[in-house]
């Protein structure tokens, strides 16, 4: 068996920006799907390297578009590829992505992100509205200014027990340690990226000045990242989004040096994927060494429907399950692809 073609539908989802619905075929009609927030020609670029190739051996097509195309391992486009490659193995074994890859929790823990709200009270609002639906962890976004104010407000609303993190996208300087030491008060479960994603060093600096742990997401592209983030003791959980770092198997490297070596947790993050990406999310999310709530959330959260069948939908318990079907577990509706492709072009033309 073959590799035949290459394929991707770009489509663009409202609030969310363009999205790359990649399909990799064989000769024998079996598909793999991935996607990706990147242009439809930088995917296409990739086909010349794949067309002919073995769908099974994932690794070597993956380092044939990188040492033989020199396309970057971490791109958007590359991982859109390497993901449906993955995909499509676990479908020629019959089995499902996350056993293929070595997932053992089936039902894993689904955390929510909420960004920056206008009053505390919508902030309180907002988040009761998710707990209600059943979401085990709550991450809100934090900026200078608006920081300890928001913790505050969501502990005096929901008490001690709500599993709570911020996230500051890099938003600080290490001169800002007295915020950070402000919110060790508040029992957090960790405070992600609170600096620049070079400064691995000043995390570390960090890191030993507070007792919140500190959580690294935009600073880990690669294992490589994570092994000089442990030998500087720069964090002590790690956000690893499949996306940005390249695919599963880069995923699986890190996993296996942070959890297997380092003996730290990580947790799966997601940049507002489709049910397609968020199949590969919940995949990740199956392996031993994710120990937090992960940033999956149901399909309904972000569209009216999604383009899989059946929908990621959110247990009473807050849990999301992992299919048992071969591959990512849900069926791709081609028909409401090509509806969206028509809407945004469209749109494009208007």
């Amino acid at each position: 068996m073959k590799i035949r073609d290459l394929k991707v539908a770009t489509v663009d989802a409202p609030g969310l920006g363009r999205i790359g619905i990649v399909r990799v075929d064989t000769d024998e009609g079996i598909y793999g799907y991935g996607e990706a927030h990147c242009p439809r020609e930088h995917v296409l670029q990739l086909k010349p390297y794949i067309v002919g190739c073995d769908p099974t051996e994932v690794e070597k097509v993956m380092l044939r578009i990188r040492y033989r195309g020199g396309f970057k391992p971490w791109g958007s486009s590359v991982s859109a590829v390497e993901m449906a490659l993955w995909d499509l193995a676990a479908k020629l074994e019959s089995r499902p992505l996350w056993r293929y890859i070595g997932g053992v929790n089936r039902n894993i823990l689904s955390g929510v992100s909420v960004g920056v709200q206008p009053s505390m009270a919508e902030l309180i609002r907002v988040v009761r509205g998710y707990l209600e639906q059943g979401y085990r962890r709550v991450k809100i976004k934090i900026r200078p200014g608006y920081d300890v104010e928001p913790v505050r407000a969501l502990r005096e609303g929901f008490g001690p027990d709500l599993p709570l993190q911020v996230d500051a996208n890099a938003a600080y300087q290490l001169s800002d340690a007295e915020v950070f030491r402000a919110l060790d008060r508040y029992s957090l479960l960790m405070i992600e990226q609170p600096l620049g994603w070079r400064d691995l060093v000043d995390h570390a600096t960090l890191a030993k000045m507070i007792r919140t742990p500190v959580c690294l997401d935009e600073s880990i592209t690669d294992v490589d990242d994570a092994r000089k983030a442990y030998q500087l003791d720069a964090a002590f959980v790690i956000n690893v989004k499949p996306a940005r770092v390249g695919g599963l198997g880069e995923t699986l490297r890190i996993h296996d040096f942070w959890y297997g070596v380092a003996k730290r947790p990580i947790w799966i993050g997601g940049m507002l994927e489709t049910g397609v990406g968020r199949g590969h999310l919940v995949a990740a999310a199956t392996l031993p060494g994710v120990r937090y709530p992960n940033d999956i959330s149901a399909s309904s959260r972000y569209y009216e429907s999604d383009i899989v069948e059946p929908p990621w939908e959110l247990n009473k318990d807050g849990t999301i399950t992992a299919p048992e079907r071969p591959g990512i577990g849900v069926e791709v509706l081609v028909d409401r692809v090509k509806k969206a492709v028509k809407r945004s072009l469209e749109r494009s033309l208007s």
